[in-house]
């Protein structure tokens, strides 16, 4: 059996993967050949966690691991005590707009911040009261208040204060309004009004789309927007940092959106949020944050859509000429994530193997012999070789496992046989690769 696997943890595992998605939690169950590039990224997350920033580039066809690297990644960072979130680029997201696009990433990042008791997401509303029960405790301590006392109405100022001495301390542009609307949060955290409470997550969420709404509400003058967002996160990481997290790790999938803007200007000036984040990073202007991009090789390479096309990009994020397939180097911003070999996924189905059957509280009878025949079927099959991926092999073998545990008596031979191999590329990007190829 898998060691210390949890029920939960294996439906998630199961569920997910037989969805064609990649699990939120337990994929640590599930890895396998992937141990150099950990080993990489735990050297990285000890440099970040020393108050230095990272920004790393996870690069692979669709459906090779680069959601589930991104996943595991999570897994990681949590137990090195980071606060963590993660949000994918959509068409109706981006790092770059000014029709609201990029306050809509910045809310999804909001929503999805998870720290290690609670790796699902929605943290935000936890990790806001831990820090003010913080400010509290060091305020009754300074003042020799007790701290049942300093909750009392009287004491309400004293707080404020202490609460918008702290936020001036650790923020930059945009602290004030921050400053205030934490304390909001106080105000109703202490007076049990949820109302106010929900009125300054929401403006934390980037969730308020007029100043004159966020003006009535709570009394400050700005929102967040897509001007002033990324501002909000370095304020955010600098909050977490000061409540004695690690870090602050952004995991943003899905980069091919960017890649498939219509308009070239609009790309150019995602590319060019792309560098001043990487820029920040790596010249010391942020710290303790780490932002992961994921994407296909199209994204990156090619020259007329891709981040290539940004001369000043290309520079930085071009492979080290010295590296080849047999020597990896795992410290430069970009990592290419090889295709798992015969032998890892073997070891991968085994696991999942293992997993199903606690799952679902069965022993299935298939052999390590019937699991190579499936293999054999799927890589034999028309098409494995072009458009085969790690995520169809693992769905068609849980979908396979599925029939044979509602059917015992199936024929497993002809089970396999039924295997076919499709594109699993999104049809617009086939579309458009055919007109770069014009």
């Amino acid at each position: 059996m898998i060691d210390n696997i949890k029920p939960k943890e294996a439906t998630s595992i199961i569920n997910s993967l037989v969805s064609g998605v990649v699990p939120k939690i337990g994929v640590q169950h599930i890895t396998v050949g992937r141990s150099e590039e950990i080993n990489a990224f735990i050297s990285s997350l000890d440099d970040v966690k020393n108050g230095h920033s990272m920004a790393k580039f996870w690069i692979g066809d669709f459906g090779s691991g680069k959601s589930f690297m991104l996943h595991l990644l999570n897994t990681v960072a949590l137990k090195q005590k980071f606060v963590v979130s993660n949000a994918d680029f959509t068409p109706d997201n981006r790092l770059y707009s000014n029709d609201g696009k990029s306050v809509i990433l910045y809310s999804a990042i909001m929503d999805n911040i998870a720290i290690q008791t609670k790796p699902e997401g929605g943290a935000l509303q936890t990790l806001l009261e831990k820090w003010i029960e913080q400010v509290i405790t060091k305020t009754a301590e300074e003042n020799h208040i007790s701290l049942s006392e300093i909750r009392n109405d009287q004491y309400l100022g004293l707080i404020q204060n202490s609460i918008m001495k702290t936020v001036n301390e650790i923020t930059e542009v945009g602290g004030f309004d921050f400053g205030s609307v934490i304390v909001k949060y106080y105000e109703g955290y202490i007076k049990g009004d949820e109302l106010l409470r929900r009125n300054a997550l929401k403006w934390l969420k980037g969730e308020y789309k007029t100043k004159t709404e966020a003006r009535q509400d709570l009394g400050v003058r700005e929102i967040i927007n897509d001007s002033n967002f990324y501002d909000m996160l370095k304020n955010f990481c600098k909050f977490f940092v000061s409540m004695g997290y690690s870090g602050f790790m952004i995991n943003l999938d899905e980069a091919i959106n960017l890649y498939k803007i219509s308009t070239a200007a609009a790309r150019e000036k995602n590319y060019e949020k792309i560098l001043s984040i990487y820029n920040d990073c790596f010249q010391g202007k942020i710290s303790n944050l780490f932002i992961n991009f994921a994407g296909t090789k199209e994204f990156l390479e090619n020259e007329r859509r891709g981040l290539f096309s940004y001369q000043a990009l290309k520079s930085r994020l071009e492979t080290n000429k010295f590296e080849t397939l047999e020597i990896r180097d795992f410290a430069q911003p970009v990592i290419k994530l090889t295709p798992l070999d015969h032998n890892e996924i073997f070891v991968l189905l085994k696991k999942l193997k293992l997993i199903f059957d606690f799952n679902y509280k069965v022993e299935l009878n298939i052999t390590d012999d019937e699991i190579f025949a499936f293999m054999e079927e799927m890589f034999n099959k028309p098409g494995a070789s072009e458009f085969l991926t790690p995520r169809e092999v693992i769905r068609d073998f849980l979908n396979i496992l599925n029939i044979i545990r509602q059917n015992p008596n199936v024929d497993k031979k002809q089970l396999f046989g039924e295997i076919e191999i499709s594109d699993e590329r999104p049809n617009d990007l086939v579309m458009l690769d055919s007109i770069e190829e014009i």
